[in-house]
């Protein structure tokens, strides 16, 4: 058995570049930008009024004093004229500030009647005037690599940039095996079970950016398996879930082995998930996962994740982890790094009693895992731990 972190370190060496795409501006959020954004132009590209109001000049205001309304300025219709002595535009948010004008008096500072308007309550602290250029200029960025959120996109519109470069997502293929699984909604014979993994497994790897396919369930029979092999050919990660210990039913390595994989590992010193192998088949990054539910899904945090944020580009990282106070008594760790599932709430974490690795009930209400080092010694309630949010 290999260290959490050396397998890791192994993962994301077979995570191999993918390349790049241009893609359409409303499509971009959830991507992975590739090459930065540059401004194209000034925003905002004039001197605005950030309220609505009346544009004059700063040396009049005073409580009481009187201007001649000459016009008005509404968003996207500019005033034409200049703001001489004594006189006012009315205007509205984001229209440009007329020429002569330097202040906004806002309206609920006001009084109109017809043609005039009064100052109420004189208030310097502030212009009310957005500067042109005061959000970004002509050569402004957004940097690469990084996961476009709805504000980076919004961003990239103002800039006038109305296509992205961004990292191709991922295609993983997902090929549960086993004798023992059906599909949702089929009728399982007394000795069968629900797949369940690769519908958990798909949503975590799509919520990542990536692009998950299920393959048909692959009998525990070698021309099942190599039926399936083929059917994953492509695919920038090939995920199989089960079939990767050594007990006589299990046949994902010996074939994949035939087929020409070059194991990068096999076994982790972790709990759940001790049997998991990974390495290379026919130019696929390959990951044998564990059948057992909780098991599949804690190594895809553990695992998958970071191993897909490395092919998209973000970098060689492990999932990142915070600290939380621990909320109950546990006891000593063994020799292999502890996962387990707990719920987090208000900067306390409180392990499940039950960490069974087919209890998909209990990982369902986990929201953290709690990490517990090798030979971590007991910890009492009250003591700083290392948690990752699931």
């Amino acid at each position: 058995m290999i260290p959490v972190s050396e397998a890791l370190d192994r993962l994301f060496d077979l995570a191999a570049p993918l390349g790049t795409e241009r893609v359409p501006l409303a499509d971009a959020a959830g991507r992975v930008l590739a090459e930065p954004v540059i401004a194209r132009r000034l925003q905002p590209p004039f001197a605005a009024s950030a309220m609505d109001g009346y544009a004059l000049r700063r040396a009049e205001i005073a409580t009481g004093a009187r201007f001649r309304v000459i016009g008005e300025a509404p968003a996207g219709r500019a005033f034409s004229g200049t703001v001489g002595p004594g006189e006012a535009v009315r205007i509205f948010t984001g229209a440009p500030l007329p020429e002569g004008a330097d202040f906004v008096v806002i309206q609920e500072d006001t009084a109109r009647d017809g043609e005039v308007m009064t100052i109420t309550e004189a208030d310097l602290h502030n212009d009310n005037i957005r500067p042109a250029g005061g959000d970004f200029g002509p050569g402004d960025r957004i940097e690469a690599p990084r996961l476009l959120s709805p504000g980076d996109v919004a961003l990239a519109a103002a800039m006038n940039v109305p296509e992205l470069v961004v990292a191709r997502r991922p295609s993983v293929a997902l090929l549960a095996t086993g004798d023992e699984l059906v599909m949702p909604g089929e009728d399982p014979r007394p000795d069968q079970i629900i797949a369940s993994n690769s519908f958990g497994l798909k949503a975590m790897i799509e919520a990542a950016g990536a692009e998950a396919r299920m393959l048909p369930i692959a009998r525990d029979t070698e021309a099942s398996l190599r039926a399936a092999f083929e059917l994953a050919a492509g695919a920038d990660l090939i995920v199989t879930i089960g079939g990767a210990s050594v007990g006589d039913h299990d046949l994902v390595a010996p074939v994949a082995g035939a087929l020409g994989m070059e194991r990068a590992f096999y076994k982790v010193a972790m709990r759940p998930g001790k049997p998991l192998m990974a390495g290379r088949l026919n130019g696929s990054a390959m990951v044998g996962l564990p059948g057992n539910p909780v098991s599949a899904m804690v190594c895809g945090h553990i695992f998958i994740l970071p191993l897909l944020r490395a092919m998209l580009g973000l970098g060689r990282a492990p999932a990142p982890r915070k600290t939380a106070v621990l909320g109950i008594d546990v006891d000593a760790n063994g020799p292999r790094e502890h996962y387990m599932r707990a719920v987090l709430a208000d900067g306390v974490v409180t392990p499940f009693e039950r960490q069974d690795s087919a209890l998909l009930g209990i990982l369902s209400r986990a929201n953290a895992l709690l990490v517990r080092p090798v030979a971590d010694g007991p910890r009492k309630a009250g003591e700083t731990v290392e948690i990752l949010p699931i």
